[in-house]
């Protein structure tokens, strides 16, 4: 940074200041804890000869603990984009009204887990369900190791409930599935031919004035070859969208090249590997009693409505913890 003509490209200064930052904070955090430790140790020498220190012992301890673990989660974002940006896509599966609904609920508890952890949120596109919720939609989290925070959701989410939309209250069960992808920037080089790319513009729905009801800004890019659809009708331009609709698709490209060559390393080496699509990773039930069990981790928690309101830091440390 202190080389001369750092600000000659201020894009890349921006990046290199911004990694500078975190690097700093890591090891201001570090200088802290070891400082802590001291104050720590004698703290406890003295209370073996006061017991009334103890209490403070105590709590002193506790709050170590707890900043530790928080350097501690650091060490477990090693991949290529993890300290990076996620783009967050929640599809409705089967189940209908009740799948659509709970496809909504599950955008809210993201985005307020990522609010509760100093994120970003950028809402880019919402595709709203006939009856209630939502078939789709995807967000932008901005902030420090959203990528790697945010791939311990991908998967397929169980909801079981009494279901408000059956007039004979049954219980009912419903899916929806959880896409995480590394948001890259322009310079990422992702191979896109255009002539594979079928790209409508439409106007968007939902609130936004009347510019948003009466001109097609909204933005949908298909990529033929893989199939996938990305979207975005937050901003007022058309050409805005595109190029973060453009963004999103490089993400997703990325994404999915990743899943390949993981799936290729698996089969090398002779371990299956089930599609993340087929397999529900965390079960929800609201009803006959109220449980969140994940399934890969085995962490759970009694008070569901706790976890649907975000708190989802015990659920996604297991999941990095069991990974590493």
């Amino acid at each position: 940074m202190g080389e001369p003509g750092f600000w000659d490209d201020p894009d890349k200064a921006q990046k290199i200041s911004a990694e500078q930052a975190a690097l700093a904070r890591k090891l201001t955090t570090y200088r802290e804890l070891e400082a802590e430790l001291d104050d720590l140790e004698e703290l406890e020498q003295m209370a073996e000869e006061d017991p009334s220190v103890a209490v403070e012992v105590e709590e002193q301890r506790t709050g170590f603990e707890t900043r530790l673990a928080e350097l501690e989660e650091a060490r477990l974002f090693a991949g290529r984009y993890d300290d990076g940006d996620a783009v967050v896509t929640v599809n409705a599966g089967a189940g209908g009204t009740d799948s659509q609904d709970w496809a909504e609920m599950l955008v809210r508890m993201e985005m307020r887990w990522a609010d509760s952890r100093g994120m970003k949120t950028e809402m880019v596109e919402a595709s709203e369900g006939e009856e209630a919720g939502l078939k789709s939609a995807s967000f932008i989290a901005r902030g420090e190791n959203a990528y790697g925070l945010f791939s311990a959701e991908k998967g397929v989410h169980r909801l079981v409930r009494i279901s408000p939309f059956d007039a004979s209250a049954r219980r009912h069960t419903a899916f929806a599935g959880i896409e995480v992808a590394p948001l890259v920037d322009a310079a990422v080089d992702v191979e896109i031919d255009d002539d594979e790319l079928q790209i409508d513009t439409y106007r968007a729905s939902g609130a936004g004035g009347q510019h948003v009801n009466k001109t097609d800004s909204a933005v949908r890019i298909t990529h033929r070859p893989s199939g996938i659809v990305v979207q975005c009708q937050n901003e007022r331009s058309q050409s805005s969208n595109k190029a973060t609709a453009m963004a999103m698709l490089k993400s997703k490209l990325l994404e999915r090249q990743e899943q390949e060559r993981q799936e290729e390393i698996a089969k090398e080496k002779g371990e299956s590997q089930s599609a993340e699509w087929g397999s529900q990773i965390r079960s929800y039930v609201l009803h006959p009693y109220t449980m969140v069990k994940d399934h890969r981790t085995n962490h759970e928690m009694g008070d569901a409505q706790r976890v649907l309101d975000g708190d989802l830091d015990g659920f996604i440390r297991a999941e990095l913890l069991r990974r590493v």
